[in-house]
Parts: structure tokens; C-alpha cells; sequence
């Protein structure tokens, strides 16, 4: 089954959520960045939980990227997701050698921004201390404190025995205003010790999950949307990013009179520039 996105509202209009699959989006980022079982985990959640949160976007154009800089030895992450269920990502370090499970403590204390760009003169940016480096707590504490919605974030990744991806997917769900106490004391209860990828891993669909996450009250899945990671990056991209290198270091390459490997961050893509690319990039700025 291809990774997809659902989204709806329960309860009477009081609950809106966003839920997914994401094990081949996940286990493409393992493979594009080989990342250790640890690694995978940390950015298999935090690519989820930017794919939901980029499919909460309004408009086509607009784009969310999720920043995490950290002390533990993962150093720093960083994911970015558009509306239409794409997303991509990369690591500082790659072969953190931890158990997979131990994603707090790659991470240790640290800093999550989340800069959203949805066509105005400068982007939005929300800034937060990571409280668990757990990633899906952090996000929760994310939407409390940075947009003042109550929210509840599961996102999860489960590896098989040779470290690829075996199930990955979570959940966002968040309360309206005129949520009553009774559906947040459910919810509350209802999710305490609910693992939506063990669900996943038994074969029940994402639909099914979010029905069975609000039983006994109502359901509408206004849409579904595919999703994967995807890198929009090419020569022209790349290009600018070396023009902003500035004419010393650009002349300074022509110089060595060797060709320039740049890599993508994010796909490691690998883009080169011979001295006669280089100096025409020089001369036509």
C-alpha cells in the first residue's frame, strides 16, 4: 500500500485530524541518507510529523520546514514538506550508534523552530525548547505554545531485523475552540496508551485507525492525499546556491582549474561544474 494522508473532523465538528502512512516515504529517507537504526527513527518521525503539518497548509505555493539543532550526538535535523504530501529531509550525523529506540538520547537538549512560508513578506517563525527530544511530544508542545492549539502527536517508526522500515505513520489531532470537556476527556483516555503503528503493522488502514480512535462518535474524511519524499532540487537550484558563494570563492575554484562537486543535502544528488560553467556563472551575475 503507497503512503497517503487523510484528513477530516469528528465529533461534531470539535476535533480536526490528519493521519498517515509513511513507511516508504521513511524507508527512502534510510536508504537516500543510509542512516543508522536510531537515525532512521529520529527522522522517520520528524518527516511524518512535517508531512501532516505540511498537509494542514491552505494553498498550493505554501511550504512548512521543521529545525531541529540538539546536543546529542545527532547534532541537528531538518525536514521540509509542501501541501500536496511531499517531503524531504536530512541529518547532521548519519551513524549515530545507538539502539533505535534511544531517539531522546541522540537528540538531548535542543531547540525545534518551525518556519512557515505561506506567501507573506517574511515567513512565519515559532521557536521551542525540545521537552522530551521524543519529537512527537515536542510537536504537541510546539502547537500549545507557539499557536495556542491543543493538539495530541503520535508519530511512529518501526524497523525490521535488518534496519529497514517495517511500519511508520502517525496522527495530529487537534481540539477546536468549542470543544466540550467531554470529548477531551475521551480523547485523554482514549489515547493514553494507543500505538497507532502497531495498528498499522496489523494491517488496518489509516481510516480504520482514526475510526476506531473516536468509536462512538462521528467521522467525516473530507480528504485523502498521497504522500512521499520527494527533492525538488536541480542544476538551476544548485546554481544560485553557488553564485551566493560569492566572486572570490567562485574565482578561487576557476583558479584550482578543477570541476566542482556539489551534493544535495536532502537527496545526495550529486551536481558538478566544470571552470568554464564556473566562470560563465561568474560573468553572467
Amino acid at each position: 500500500m503507497s503512503d497517503y494522508i487523510v484528513r477530516g473532523m469528528a465529533a461534531d465538528n470539535q476535533v480536526r485530524f490528519f493521519a498517515c502512512c509513511s513507511t516508504e516515504t521513511v524507508e527512502k529517507a534510510r536508504i537516500t541518507h543510509n542512516t543508522s537504526p536510531v537515525v532512521t527513527n529520529a527522522l522517520g518521525r520528524l518527516l511524518t510529523g512535517g508531512v501532516l503539518m505540511g498537509a494542514m497548509c491552505k494553498n498550493d505555493s505554501d511550504t512548512l520546514t521543521i529545525r531541529v539543532e540538539c546536543q546529542g550526538p545527532l547534532h541537528g535535523m531538518l525536514v521540509t514538506a509542501d501541501s500536496k504530501g511531499n517531503v524531504k529531509g536530512y541529518v547532521s550525523e548519519t551513524d549515530v550508534m545507538l539502539p533505535a529506540k534511544d531517539v531522546a538520547k541522540a537528540i538531548d537538549l535542543g531547540v525545534m523552530s518551525v518556519i512557515k512560508d505561506i506567501g507573506m513578506k517574511e515567513p512565519y517563525v515559532g521557536q521551542t525548547h525540545l521537552v522530551s527530544s521524543e519529537i512527537a511530544e515536542d510537536l504537541t508542545y510546539y502547537f500549545v505554545t507557539s499557536e495556542q492549539i491543543p493538539s495530541s502527536v503520535a508519530l511512529g517508526v518501526l524497523l525490521d531485523d535488518n534496519a529497514a522500515i517495517r511500519v511508520a505513520g502517525g496522527f495530529i489531532i487537534q481540539l477546536m475552540p468549542f470543544a466540550k470537556d467531554e470529548i477531551i476527556t475521551f480523547l485523554e483516555e482514549r489515547l493514553k496508551d494507543f500505538s497507532f503503528t502497531s495498528m498499522l503493522e496489523s494491517g488496518m488502514s489509516v481510516e480504520n485507525i482514526i475510526e476506531t480512535i473516536f468509536e462512538g462518535y462521528d467521522v467525516a474524511i473530507t480528504d485523502t492525499l498521497p504522500c512521499s519524499y520527494m527533492c525538488d532540487c536541480s542544476k538551476e537550484r544548485v546554481e544560485k546556491a553557488v553564485i551566493s558563494l560569492g566572486r572570490k570563492e567562485i574565482a578561487d575554484m576557476i583558479d584550482e582549474g578543477k570541476p566542482v562537486e556539489v551534493v544535495c543535502d536532502f537527496c545526495r544528488t550529486k551536481y558538478t561544474f566544470s571552470p568554464d560553467e564556473l566562470l560563465k556563472l561568474l560573468t553572467t551575475r
